[in-house]
């Protein structure tokens, strides 16, 4: 039996979400999405059904408008630890969605991680 690409991706997004259901405890939720030009990450408090943060390369003052390289991942990550320690969070749980954890999401969670974000 042959999977799309487009089958085990949302085989593994749905296996990462439940998983994090599973473990979540009140916790928000870092969840990334990415695109073949752009990335954004949001916080979100699954409870409320609130975002609390986000930040994207769509924004003018990050200086990465159309760009979805590793420089403006990490760009985005610490955006958003940055914006998270503002509103008054310090731990969460990283929803990579179904992407694979290398290259452009690692770079992401690696700057949040240093921008004093704990998951």
């Amino acid at each position: 039996m042959a999977n799309t690409k487009r089958d085990l991706f949302l085989k593994r997004r749905l296996r990462v979400r439940n998983k994090i259901k599973a473990m979540a405890n009140g916790r928000a939720r870092l969840s990334v999405h990415r695109s073949n030009k752009n990335i954004s990450v949001q916080l979100i408090d699954d409870v409320n059904g609130v975002t609390l943060v986000a930040a994207s390369t769509l924004e003018k003052d990050l200086g990465f408008i159309g760009k979805n390289n590793v420089e403006a991942a990490a760009a985005v990550g610490k955006a958003v630890a940055e914006r998270a320690k503002k509103a008054g969070i310090e731990s969460c749980y990283f929803d990579r969605g179904g992407f694979l954890f290398h290259g452009k999401i690692k770079a992401l969670a690696e700057a949040a991680r240093e921008g004093g974000l704990k998951f």
